[in-house]
């Protein structure tokens, strides 16, 4: 009796290697990723993807039915969450834009500082011409809802008499550049960054925008 409920007792016991089935996708787009930036999207093989993210070929094809498929997955799950970050934060913080958009920028640069989350628009900058349909993914699932969020805070800071009556899509243009090139310059060029913590590259960034670059003359 007891060593049938002992065999009872390790049938209904998980294995300790058995994964988490909902832990699988995002292991594959790891293992993805991984391979995208090491070799290259077009010499990047499913069964090498497969073998890094320690499963079959047909178990990758059970979530993603090709490359294509993974990259536009890999926008959404690493890149995304970016782009709906700012639009919570937008919407909380129409009553107060300019610290709204102090927390936004903390978080993108935070994020951008992740090789691995950068990773993402670098393969779809140099896919872009051969295949513009990364390009549109992106702009729908991140650029987009981004732009909307910021030029949404510039329009209320402006309502407030915050910001004077200026173009929001020029601001917001402003706004993101110096984040993006923080991140190229040390990710792409592997250039220093100019700043010790991101929270005085934010500080000189928002001096820059809020002030602009004239000196104040004296009557």
């Amino acid at each position: 009796m007891a060593k049938v409920a002992a065999a009872s007792s390790s049938k209904s016991a998980p294995r300790k290697w058995t994964r988490r089935a909902e832990a699988r996708p995002e292991e594959i787009l790891d293992a993805a990723l991984e391979e995208f930036t090491e070799k290259g999207f077009d010499a990047a093989r499913m069964e090498d993807i497969a073998r890094r993210a320690g499963l079959s070929k047909g178990g990758v094809y059970l979530y993603f039915d090709s490359k294509e498929a993974l990259l536009k997955a890999l926008i959404e799950a690493k890149i995304g969450p970016i782009a709906q970050n700012a639009q919570l934060i937008a919407q909380a913080g129409a009553a107060d834009p300019i610290n709204a958009l102090k927390l936004l920028a903390r978080a993108a640069i935070s994020r951008f500082a992740d090789p691995k989350v950068f990773a993402v628009p670098r393969l779809v900058v140099g896919l872009s011409g051969r295949f513009p349909e990364f390009a549109a993914h992106y702009r729908t699932h991140v650029v987009e809802v981004a732009r909307a969020a910021l030029e949404s805070l510039v329009a209320a800071a402006i309502a407030r008499g915050e910001f004077r009556d200026i173009e929001p899509r020029a601001a917001v243009r402003a706004f993101i550049g110096p984040i993006l090139f923080e991140a190229m310059w040390t990710h792409v060029l592997r250039g220093e960054s100019a700043f010790d913590t991101p929270e005085k590259l934010i500080e000189q960034h928002f001096d820059v925008v809020l002030h602009g670059l004239a000196k104040e003359r004296t009557s």
